[in-house]
């Protein structure tokens, strides 16, 4: 039994082209690309990749923790606040 029916996603203009040009290298188009995300996740019962939230690289750690060491440090004034920051 072949019964079609229509979706409505909505999703950034700028997403929408870099998926296209993205599908079109692959030979796809965009409803194939999307047909092939659904039929995985209900073969995966799930979404067929791993959703993890991003781990900070060693100098995004390195800010944090400056960061944190420096969280209750005061200024006199915006000068000494600024010449800290360049520095």
């Amino acid at each position: 039994m072949n019964n079609k029916t229509s979706m409505t996603i909505r999703t950034d203009s700028h997403v929408k082209l870099q998926a296209q040009h993205l599908f079109a290298n692959l030979g796809l188009d965009m409803s194939t690309a999307v047909n092939l995300f659904l039929r995985q996740s209900i073969k995966h019962q799930g979404i067929p990749f791993n959703i993890t939230l991003e781990k900070p690289n060693k100098t995004t750690l390195k800010a944090i923790e400056e960061s944190y060491n420096q969280k209750n440090k005061s200024f006199n004034s915006v000068t000494e606040l600024m010449e800290e920051l360049n520095a």
